[in-house]
């Protein structure tokens, strides 16, 4: 599966710092990129199990919806003292207003009696064709949770995550450094790798 310049993306979020930070990603090989928000198109239900699961499902409705590939990102925040959690569900911990401030309070919440601050963010990406034709790339970045949150630089989770090896959260540094480290950014390489190269 491979997408020449020029060819249109749809990028399967109606999450705006998402779509930027995709966006961002794909500028330098010439697709022009689309947002599902910016084609009216319905977010379907995230029914799946797991990132994969319900990146594959996003791509394969978004393709379907705009006759254009579309590109689906799964992607969450993984706390080993919490079993994993909020895991597929970190959009979900954030309420219906997207309240990323509620969600980080309810980590510390539930971390309130835990040493351990392991955590992992976990990134899927799926590539769809209007045809069905789905195809995968996955990306992990490991570190630990700091409270309270630091920086205004990202998005969701990232002002609580500090990667391995570096003192400031994602939420402090700049962004094209975030791009290069983290899990999108892998699953991103493996993505370019395949279909851009």
């Amino acid at each position: 599966m491979k997408l020449a310049r020029g060819t249109t993306l749809v990028v399967a979020s109606h999450n705006p710092g998402k779509v930027r930070e995709i966006a961002a990603l794909l500028q330098p090989h010439g697709l022009i990129v689309r947002g599902a928000a910016e084609l009216a198109l319905d977010e379907p239900d995230e029914t799946g199990a797991t990132f994969t699961e319900n990146a594959v499902l996003k791509a394969r409705a978004a393709a379907a919806a705009s006759g254009f590939a579309a590109l689906a990102d799964d992607s969450g925040l993984n706390v080993t003292a919490l079993d994993g959690a909020p895991g597929i569900l970190s959009a979900r911990w954030a309420g219906p207003k997207r309240d990323f401030c509620f969600a980080m309070a309810r980590v510390e919440r539930e971390l309130a009696e835990v040493a351990d601050r392991r955590a992992k963010f976990v990134c899927v990406l799926a590539l769809a064709l209007p045809n069905g034709d789905v195809e995968t790339f996955e990306g992990e970045v490991h570190g630990h949770l700091e409270f309270p949150p630091r920086g205004t630089k990202g998005f969701g989770y990232d002002p609580i995550f500090v990667a391995n090896g570096m003192r400031e959260t994602f939420g402090e540094i700049e962004p094209g450094l975030k791009h290069s480290i983290s899990h999108r950014a892998k699953a991103f390489g493996k993505f370019a790798k395949a279909v851009l190269s």
